[in-house]
């Protein structure tokens, strides 16, 4: 998708990472040059829209459903070790434990 136009940031790279940006899970520089593109681009600001929409809409309707403790325990565990730099296991965290 693109507007035809010249950007600073391309197209591609905005689309890649829009929901980092839905998300503000990047640097605010970089939330700048998605604002300055959005401005530029209507075709992604569109997409944006959209994009926006429909995490608001599945927040409202998903959004009250309880995780389980020891689900939760897993997934932050593995982004733990994900953050540390150490070996993943290859096991589905979502899998019940074999006792």
């Amino acid at each position: 998708m693109s507007c035809g136009e010249p950007h600073e940031t391309d197209c591609s790279e905005i689309l890649d990472h829009l929901y980092e940006f839905l998300d503000r899970e990047m640097p605010d520089a970089d939330c700048t040059k998605f604002e300055q593109h959005f401005e530029e681009c209507s075709p992604c600001l569109e997409k944006y829209g959209l994009e926006q929409a429909v995490k608001k809409l599945v927040k409202r309707c998903c959004g009250h459903d309880d995780v389980p403790g020891d689900l939760r325990a897993k997934v932050m565990g593995r982004i733990d070790l994900i953050r540390s730099g150490q070996a993943v296991p290859e096991t589905d965290v979502t899998a019940p434990q074999e006792s």
